[in-house]
């Protein structure tokens, strides 16, 4: 198992969007990947309002980024995963009910309840991670460019010609 792998399967990660003036906002969510486009849903926990700072962020600013974590007293046992991509807003289509599926999947909280809301679809355009030696698979660090009006991507990581 990579870094990665453990990552994709992590039940909390960390979102973070900045807003028209420069400024972080970040928050714990669910999510769910698809190859290389992770998936995150406004869902029905309780919220402050239903205008959400990260989706008019993303409007303003389709940058973000998605860092997953682990933390123990024994710090051999540290690691993370950062996504970092371009957000794009769902909210409906055949990508929307893929998204809702993937997620209520991994998560028995949305099977009984699926969500509905808008779906942040992440285009992952680079991974980065660390981890001590000896805890996981290394995933190596890489930046996915894209190729062609097909959207066919092509990963780069060290040694790579571009």
């Amino acid at each position: 198992m990579t870094l990665r792998d453990q990552a994709e399967a992590w039940p909390v990660a960390r979102f973070a969007t900045v807003d028209g003036d420069g400024q972080p906002h970040l928050v714990p969510c669910c999510f769910a990947f698809d190859g290389d486009v992770a998936y995150s849903v406004v869902d029905h926990k309780p919220k402050r309002s239903p205008a959400l700072r990260r989706l008019d962020n993303i409007r303003s600013n389709p940058a973000v980024c998605l860092l997953v974590d682990h933390y123990e007293d024994d710090w051999s046992r540290l690691w993370w995963v950062r996504f970092d991509g371009r957000a794009r807003l769902l909210t409906d289509g055949p990508e929307h009910a893929s998204a809702i599926a993937l997620l209520c999947a991994k998560y028995e909280q949305y099977r009984a309840t699926p969500p509905s809301g808008t779906v942040i679809a992440i285009d992952v355009a680079e991974v980065r991670s660390w981890a001590p030696p000896g805890i996981l698979a290394a995933t190596e660090d890489r930046r996915m460019d894209s190729h062609g009006e097909d959207g066919r991507t092509e990963e780069q990581g060290p040694g790579s010609a571009h």
